[in-house]
């Protein structure tokens, strides 16, 4: 069993900067791909960004291209999400999710998420 853990959630002003990290722990970890989501008040969950595990590749969805930065470290099984120029509209729950094998899109595991509020 994988659990990942996400932290650096908080409240920051807009046009500030954020950096959560999700720590993966539990049996050998070597994933496909990590991902971040979010889900604001009312609205559903939304993808964020992902990073191949292996190659790095990294996919951002348009609303935080140029904004966000997705990486990872994988001697500390961590990915990082830096948050930079934020809005108001990026207030959400922040999750971290583990997907494990490539022929299956789905993410296989997920963080409790970390809170992010930014106020104008």
């Amino acid at each position: 069993q994988v659990q990942l853990v996400e932290s650096g959630g908080g409240l920051v002003q807009a046009g500030g900067s954020v950096r959560l990290s999700c720590a993966a722990s539990g049996r050998t970890f070597s994933p496909y791909e990590m991902g971040w989501f979010r889900q604001a008040p009312g609205k559903e969950r939304e993808f964020v960004a992902r990073i191949t595990w292996s190659g790095g590749n990294v996919y951002y969805a348009n609303s935080v291209k140029g904004r966000f930065t997705i990486s990872r470290d994988s001697a500390k099984n961590t990915v990082y999400l830096q948050m930079n120029s934020l809005k108001p509209e990026d207030t959400a729950l922040y999750y971290c999710a583990a997907r494990v094998q490539a022929f299956r899109p789905l993410y296989d595991y997920w963080g409790q998420g970390t809170q992010v509020t930014v106020s104008s």
